[in-house]
Parts: C-alpha cells; sequence; structure tokens
C-alpha cells in the first residue's frame, strides 16, 4: 500500500499534538515497519520516555482518521490475485496493530485475499524473525522457500534473521542504499518489475 506519506504525517502530528519536536521526514518514514512503540522510541529517543506511549495513542487517532485514504500501488491487485489464482500462499507481516490491518485491507477489498497475517501487536517486532516464523508454521510451510517481500530494511533484516529469502522493492519508505545494504536477492523499482521476476522465479 502506498501509506509512506500518510505514516510520516501521522506521526508528525502526533507529536505536534504533545508539543514536541516534530521529527524530519526521513526520521519518520525511517521507522515504518516498526512496531509502534517501538517505531515512536526509535524516532523520538532524547524524549521522556513517558511520551512514547501518548505518541502511540495519538498516532493511532490520527492513522484511524486517515486510512480510507490509502490506496494500493498501481499493479499490486492484479499480481496478489494472480499469485493466488497460482495456489501460492500469500502472508502479511506488518508494523501495524491487528486492527489498524484488518481496516486497511477492508478498504481495499484485500481482507480475504491473504491465508494468513501477522501484526506487531500480536508477537515481537521487526527484525525479530518471529513473525515469519509464525507465519510458516501457520501455513505448513518450509521458511527456506518462503520469500519476504519488504520496502524496509527492517523487513529484509527479518527475512535474513528467519532464514527466508528477502526481495527488496523501492518504491517504499526506505532509500535504495538502506535497502542494498541488506542483500536481498533481488530488488524492484516497480510493481511491474516485481510482477515480472516473480513469475519467473516463483
Amino acid at each position: 500500500m502506498d501509506s509512506t506519506s500518510t505514516i510520516v504525517k501521522c506521526i508528525q502530528a502526533s507529536a505536534k499534538d504533545l508539543g514536541l519536536p516534530v521529527p524530519r521526514d526521513a526520521a519518520a518514514s525511517h521507522v515504518i515497519g516498526l512496531g509502534l512503540l517501538e517505531a515512536m522510541q526509535a524516532v523520538m529517543p532524547d524524549i521522556d520516555p513517558k511520551f512514547h506511549p501518548r505518541m502511540v495513542e495519538r498516532y493511532r487517532y490520527h492513522f484511524l482518521s486517515r486510512d480510507h485514504e490509502l490506496t494500493l500501488f498501481p499493479g499490486v491487485q492484479e499480481m496478489l490475485q494472480e499469485l493466488s489464482q497460482q495456489a501460492y500462499f500469500l502472508a502479511v507481516a506488518t508494523g501495524k496493530s491487528r486492527v489498524g490491518l484488518n481496516r486497511s485491507l477492508n478498504a481495499v477489498k484485500l481482507l480475504s485475499m491473504f491465508d494468513a497475517t501477522r501484526c506487531a501487536d500480536e508477537t515481537f517486532s521487526k527484525p525479530h524473525p518471529a513473525m515469519l516464523l509464525e507465519l510458516t508454521r501457520e501455513l505448513g510451510q518450509d521458511i527456506k522457500r518462503t520469500v519476504m517481500i519488504g520496502d524496509t530494511s527492517h523487513d529484509l533484516l527479518m527475512a535474513n534473521n528467519a532464514g527466508a529469502a528477502a526481495v527488496a522493492v523501492q518504491y517504499g519508505a526506505h532509500p535504495v542504499a538502506q535497502l542494498d545494504a541488506c542483500a536481498p536477492m533481488y530488488s524492484a523499482a516497480t510493481v511491474a518489475q516485481l510482477h515480472d521476476w516473480l513469475n519467473e522465479n516463483a
């Protein structure tokens, strides 16, 4: 989903609400993919820790008032449908809460597309491998035949830590150099490139 700018604005609005220093765009986008509390601790490490839970609360308020604005990147829906029709298991490992993920997927009519999902409020936050290990166990799959596609270094490091393959997409939250540092097996500049690569290599 094309959510980077919305997430950044919600983090910044939360800081403003509490009269705290407002993080820059780059700092706010860097924590995308982490669980909410971990994200607030990472983006604002120098504030009194008592503010971190309050940042989470304000972020949830702002995000839930705007999550209907989120859209899929062009070509994603068709790619997912094709993979599903080819009998691949599709799963989500996300820093979102369960409520947030269900709302987001429901808004773009993808709630029934995925065979399993895991959220940061249900297990360890990325880059800990727990989400991927739990998903593969739930689906009865081999972690070595699992591909994690992500737009952040948190995603790719989680894949590395779990022993799964990592594929980067360059149209999300983290700069390409940061993704490349995680040594993904492939890095796609567009959804079309990702779709082609999956067709050739899946």
